[in-house]
C-alpha cells in the first residue's frame, strides 16, 4: 500500500479560495473512482498549505488513476480555477508500514 502526499503551498490569503474549491474536486472525482483521500491543513510549520494525502494499493494503481482524471475535461475545468491560487507543490510517496 503507498500513501501519496501532494502539498500545495497556497498564495497568501487564497486559503478561504482554496478550501471553497474542495467540495467541487470532491463531486469531480467520486464520479470516476473511489481512492480513499483526506485533505489536510497547516497547524504548524510553514503556512498556507494544502495537503491532498491518498492510498493506492500500488504505484500502478496511482498511475492508472492519474492518467484517468488527467484526461477528463471536468477535471481540467476545475484545475483551471485552482492554478492561480497556488504559489508551488510538491508530492511525496510513502510506503505504508502495517
Amino acid at each position: 500500500m503507498i500513501v501519496v502526499r501532494d502539498t500545495f503551498h497556497l498564495k497568501f490569503g487564497k486559503a478561504k479560495d482554496a478550501k471553497a474549491l474542495l467540495g467541487e474536486f470532491n463531486e469531480v472525482l467520486k464520479k470516476y473512482d473511489n481512492t480513499p483521500r483526506r485533505f489536510l491543513t497547516d497547524f504548524t510549520g510553514e503556512a498556507y498549505r494544502l495537503i491532498l494525502e491518498s492510498t493506492f494499493a500500488d504505484l500502478a494503481s496511482f498511475e492508472s488513476t492519474l492518467k484517468s482524471h488527467f484526461g477528463r475535461d471536468e477535471w481540467r475545468q476545475w484545475y483551471e480555477k485552482f492554478i492561480p491560487l497556488v504559489n508551488r507543490s510538491e508530492r511525496e510517496i510513502l510506503t505504508l508500514v502495517e
